[in-house]
């Protein structure tokens, strides 16, 4: 077990991530630019940092949990950023979810120092991130990776080395193409079974065990039967990966069609007020193109 972990970032998803390290008996010095998380990890047990420089001077692995591309950018690069008080030697774990190159240019400043760094992206939204179950999809060095398994192993119940730097947001960014479309797509069944006058929620348990059935309809089907659209992964953040998965596909040159059809969706409900509804809102996307409203009992 590392001696000193940092966190920074505690929100939706980096708040319960650190806790579940804390109850792993991890010693842990955490920062946000909001102080409410920070006095509540430190009431169970974490030490507080100042900045982000700080954490990384009190740490052996710092990990990083912030929204986007220029938040890893800011908090690990920046004015009184991890590298300013990180040692050589330390390792930098940038588990937000971010456009892959600018991981690598990270990488690549943090190497000028001596401090090695993996990126971890990952995936299971908010239950994840309270149950420990996150898939967690790793870039970086073999070495590096098993250094720290057994730590990513504390916060995420799939933990895969995908490649080098980069390779972790290259997964997420597959994973966040497939979990758009499932949603898209769940929604559009439920409107239909509705307009149809079938209980949306016959349907949902009548096809959950069949080929159509996956984790993302497991999670969001629920959701939607109950009209509950609080955060656990909100439609402005699915809206930036999308983002990043389009310019990443610009730059290599590959047709991403359903992708950039999702994209559309996404500002357009952004444009409704819905930017920090779930993404299970999708459904409220298709509803106002039908006019109709999806409901148990039909």
């Amino acid at each position: 077990m590392p001696e000193q972990i940092g966190f920074i970032g505690l929100g939706i998803m980096g708040k319960p991530m650190a806790k579940n390290l804390l109850k792993a008996g991890y010693s842990l010095t955490v920062y946000d630019i909001v102080g409410e998380p920070v006095e509540e990890l430190v009431t169970e047990g974490a030490a507080r940092g100042s900045s982000n420089k700080d954490v990384a001077s009190k740490s052996d692995t710092i990990i990083t949990m912030v929204p986007d591309s220029a938040d890893s950018e800011a908090a690990i690069l920046g004015p009184n950023g991890v590298l300013e008080g990180a040692k050589a030697g330390s390792v930098v774990i940038d588990m937000s979810s971010i456009a892959p190159l600018v991981s690598q240019r990270i990488a690549a400043e943090c190497a000028n120092k001596g401090v090695e760094m993996l990126d971890a992206p990952v995936s299971g939204g908010e239950p994840g991130a309270i149950n420990a179950t996150l898939a967690i999809m790793v870039g970086g060095k073999q070495e590096v990776f098993d250094q720290n398994f057994d730590l990513l192993k504390t916060m995420g119940s799939n933990v895969v080395l995908t490649g080098d730097i980069g390779a972790g947001g290259i997964t997420k960014l597959a994973n966040q193409i497939i979990v758009a479309a499932n949603i898209e797509a769940l929604s559009e069944a439920m409107v239909l079974a509705q307009r149809a006058g079938v209980d949306p929620e016959k349907v949902f348990n009548a096809i959950r065990g069949g080929l159509a059935g996956s984790a993302v309809m497991e999670a969001k089907g629920p959701m939607m039967l109950d009209r509950n659209f609080r955060p656990g992964f909100r439609i402005r953040l699915h809206q930036k990966d999308l983002r990043n998965v389009l310019q990443t596909a610009q730059e290599l040159n590959v047709p991403l069609p359903a992708t950039a059809l999702m994209q559309q969706i996404l500002g357009a409900l952004v444009n409704e007020g819905e930017a920090d509804s779930d993404h299970a809102a999708i459904l409220h996307f298709i509803e106002d193109l039908a006019k109709v409203e999806v409901k148990r009992g039909g």
